[in-house]
């Protein structure tokens, strides 16, 4: 059985944040997920990880601006400067809190000189923090417009030219769905180098049960590729979060 760990971003958000790890812990989830944790003291992050007995999967690089600036910047020309003082401080704080994975967010660009400035970066980050297990993952245009690394396919070129063993991919099935419309197919494609997955339903990115994407079909296919890693349930609840936990008791049970 898979190891499942709540994004906490999205799930429990009825809590505080420090009262969402031991909710986490209670509905049978071993790990969790904070996009940008950069916000809470990271003592009281620590306590409450620790406190719950939860291992920390994954977090996002770099710190947002939330004054309508840019969330990710890697792939953007004229900001490596900045992303290379920010990814320091996320390295940072990932080893403080023993994360997981470090998701690497391209940002707004287009081009060959956008792709060619995202792989100097990860070239860069991948020898900067050889320990951590660095990841990319590609958002479809729908949610994020713009958005560079809009194609897993896209995607695995750059791992492959980077050709780092810190360096994987982050395989989100919503967004697999959303942007190439068969999430199993694509999955079938890039399971060798998936370090991390995310799950939610789609259309809607709600709880993973009604969905275009049959997940008793690609749990099947995930087990049999041999992947061993966490599954993040990463999605916003139609309710309450634990109104809609009913497809992770059924997975439990299987």
């Amino acid at each position: 059985m898979a190891n499942f760990a709540a994004n906490l971003t999205y799930l429990f958000t009825e809590l505080p944040m420090p009262l969402r790890f031991a909710a986490a812990r209670k509905a049978g989830f071993g790990g969790v997920e904070i996009l940008f944790p950069y916000d809470i003291a990271t003592k009281e992050l620590s306590g409450c990880l620790a406190g719950a007995g939860l291992d920390f999967v994954l977090m996002n690089c770099p710190p947002p601006n939330w004054a309508g600036g840019p969330r990710g910047f890697a792939a953007e020309p004229g900001g490596e400067a900045r992303f290379r003082q920010d990814f320091d401080k996320t390295m940072a704080l990932a080893q403080t809190l023993r994360a997981r994975h470090v998701q690497i967010m391209a940002g707004k660009a287009a081009g060959p000189v956008a792709r060619e400035c995202f792989v100097n970066n990860l070239k860069w980050a991948v020898e900067r923090a050889p320990q951590a297990s660095l990841l990319i993952e590609p958002m479809n245009q729908t949610d994020m417009p713009g958005y560079f690394l809009s194609d897993f396919d896209l995607a695995a070129e750059i791992i492959a030219e980077v050709g780092a063993p810190n360096l994987g991919l982050l395989f989100d099935a919503y967004q697999a769905q959303m942007i190439h419309g068969d999430a199993l197919a694509c999955w079938q494609r890039h399971a060798a180098i998936a370090r991390h997955i995310q799950i939610a339903g789609c259309p809607g990115r709600h709880e993973p049960r009604q969905s275009e994407i049959s997940y008793i079909d690609f749990f099947r296919e995930v087990s049999a590729s041999g992947y061993a890693g966490w599954v993040g349930a990463e999605y916003i609840p139609q309710t309450t979060t634990e109104a809609g936990l009913r497809w992770l008791r059924e997975r439990r049970n299987q």
